[in-house]
This record gives structure tokens, sequence and C-alpha cells, in this order.
């Protein structure tokens, strides 16, 4: 018996989410150490110390449930953005939101609408769902949001995912731009603006979507502590919305989906501002020396709001497999729709270099 076929068709064709390749794997396959990955966008940083220690201090307590409800990292949240705690959800990272939006608000038959090249998840959730997912074509590879709200409104949309700055592209949306398409959209369709990058934005590009909040009670904004941060293998990541809209996410999440170590290093990781700071200075020196490296070697690339950025390159595959050889992971992004792109993390300083020469050596 074939018992992929007790599943429903829709499960059955999904393509299940590649992540970047893990150093260990790669030491395993070639055999070779002092590996540089620039494949996840992870925080070269690591985490705060701050971050850390609270993460230790949580371990004598791990046999016990965590806190269900997350009140003390709520709690933190509702400090900093000023939203009652009713309107705070906490995730299993955001991708966890992403997929529980989906969940609650997406049946089988309805439609989600989301941009080309815009992150992979948001047609994964949607078709885990059953539900149908609608991809509109990009504008200079990041979002049309024009597009995208005659998509919505013509073809009975529930959902609207945007990525602001967008992964894989590292596009950006004013805040004015993002406001008038709120505005432009009736409020039975439901707005997941995933702000996954955020801190990365330099403070001419900031906007306060917090504040929208009052204004738009189809709003779902989501974030993480996955980037910026430094908590990747922790898991943990939140969402602000209209209460009923949160509630309607509590009702079909696990009931302990943030663990209590990830629940006390995100709480004092937000408290840690220097931490981000810093995060947010090297980001921006980094991402100064790879595209100045990208343009000495004449190679064309998407301009990036976040911690990476994707540039154009000739046999991209052949390119990809050659940096393995030589001790780097990026990324492909052929599941993109972008086959003759890869994307590289920004790292330390030593670890953009030896990226760069490593480049250089697989294009001769």
């Amino acid at each position: 018996m074939n018992y992929s076929e007790l599943a429903p068709d829709y499960i059955r064709a999904i393509a299940p989410y590649q992540p970047g390749k893990p150093i260990s794997e790669l030491e395993r396959e070639l055999g070779i150490t002092g590996i540089v990955k620039l494949a996840s966008n992870e925080n070269p940083l690591g985490a705060s110390t701050k971050a850390i220690a609270a993460a230790r201090g949580a371990l004598g307590d791990i046999s016990l449930y965590p806190d269900g409800n997350g009140f003390a990292l709520k709690d933190a949240l509702v400090q900093r953005y000023g939203v009652a705690l009713n309107q705070v959800f906490l995730g299993n990272g955001s991708n966890d939101l992403l997929e529980l939006a989906a969940r609650a608000f997406l049946t089988v038959g309805d439609k989600a609408v989301y941009s080309d090249h815009a992150f992979a998840v948001y047609p994964l959730a949607t078709q885990a769902v059953g539900a149908i997912g609608v991809s509109v074509a990009a504008k200079d590879f990041g979002h049309d949001l024009d597009a995208m709200r005659v998509a919505a409104v013509e073809r009975n949309v529930k959902i609207i995912f945007v990525a602001n700055p967008n992964n894989p592209t590292g596009t950006f949306l004013s805040g004015d731009a993002l406001l008038a398409f709120l505005r432009a959209l009736p409020q039975n369709i439901l707005v997941v603006l995933d702000e996954a990058y955020n801190e990365y934005l330099p403070e001419e590009k900031r906007y306060d979507s917090v504040a929208w909040l009052k204004e738009f009670p189809n709003l779902i904004i989501s974030r993480t502590f996955s980037k910026a941060y430094g908590l990747a293998s922790l898991r943990v990541g939140y969402a602000l919305g209209h209460a009923q809209v949160m509630d309607m996410l509590n009702r079909v999440r696990q009931p302990f989906n943030v663990n209590s170590v990830a629940q006390a290093a995100a709480v004092a990781a937000l408290q840690d501002a220097d931490f981000v700071q810093q995060t947010f200075a090297l980001n921006q020196r980094g991402m100064q020396q790879i595209t100045d490296g990208l343009r000495k070697l004449k190679l064309d690339y998407i301009p990036s709001y976040g911690n990476f950025v994707s540039f154009k390159i000739a046999d991209a595959m052949r390119v990809y497999r050659r940096l393995l050889e030589l001790g780097v992971i990026v990324r492909p992004i052929a599941n993109y729709a972008m086959p003759d792109y890869l994307r590289v993390s920004i790292g330390l300083e030593v670890e953009n270099e030896k990226f760069l020469s490593a480049l250089k050596q697989a294009l001769t």
C-alpha cells in the first residue's frame, strides 16, 4: 500500500521547505574544516550575553512545563509597544505565526495572496490547509502592492502576506506605500505584515507599523527573535494584532508552543538595546563590504535592506557547489524562481572576506 495516498492531494503536492546546509553536513561530505556558513541569515555576533545568561538561568526548571500564556514575554512586549496583553501572540518562531494564521483563517478553497520571490513559507502554509495561493508578479524583485490589491479584491482572497524587507530579495516598501495599501483594502481581508528583518532598517527607512493597529483591525504584524536578536535555535517569534484575531490564533496553537528557555532568553534579549545596535552597525559595514566586493567582480545584485544580499551569476549551481568545496555555504534560490541568483548572508568581516575570495576563485 502507498500510505502517502491517505493524505489529501494538496498535502502530497507540497514540496518541503529546504533549509540552508548546516556546517556539520558539509564537514561530513567533504571532510573539511574552517567552514563559513552564510546561508541562513543568522546573526554572526551570536546572541546577547544577557539572553544567554537568562537561558542558562531557566535550565533549572526544564522539568516543568513552560508558562503556556507566556506572561513575562508578553508583558515585556506590551511595555515595548504600548499594546494590550490580548493583542500579543507568541509563536515557535515567526514561521509558526505564519502557519497558524493560515490554519486559523483559511480553509479548503479559500485564497491567499503573496508576491513572486517572497518567503517560501507563505505558499507552503496556504497549501497545507488546502487553500489556493495567488502569486502576484513582482516589480523589480519586490512587492507590487497595486497588483496585489487588485488580485485580492477580484479573487475573494482572505489573507495577504507581505514581507518587509522581503526575503530572499531584500527589497523594501516604504511606510507610506504600506499605509496607502492598507487603506485601499476592505477590512475583511487580513494582512500579515512579516517584519522579520525590521531591526536591520536604517533610521530613515523606519516606520511605526504598531501604531497602525488602531486603524486596521485586519492587520497582523509578525516579528521574530531569530535574526537581529540571535535566538534562531530557540524558535521564538511574536505577532501583534486585534484581540479577536489573536484569540483565533490562540485557539489553533499548541498549548506550550514556546518553551521556557526561549521565553526567558527573549525577555532578556528585548532589553539589550546595545546588542541590537551592535548587530545593526555590523550589518551595515558588512553589507558595504560584500556589495563593494560584488561590484569589483562585476556581478549584479539586488539592493537589500535585510542581513543578506542576492546576486546574479551565470551557472549559479556550479558556483554554489564550488563555494562549498572552498568551505563557504551560501543559499541557492532557484526555488524562488530565481535560478540565476545566489543569496549570501552578511557575516563577520573575516567571513565576508573569505566568501569574496572564494567567489573570485569560483568564477575562474
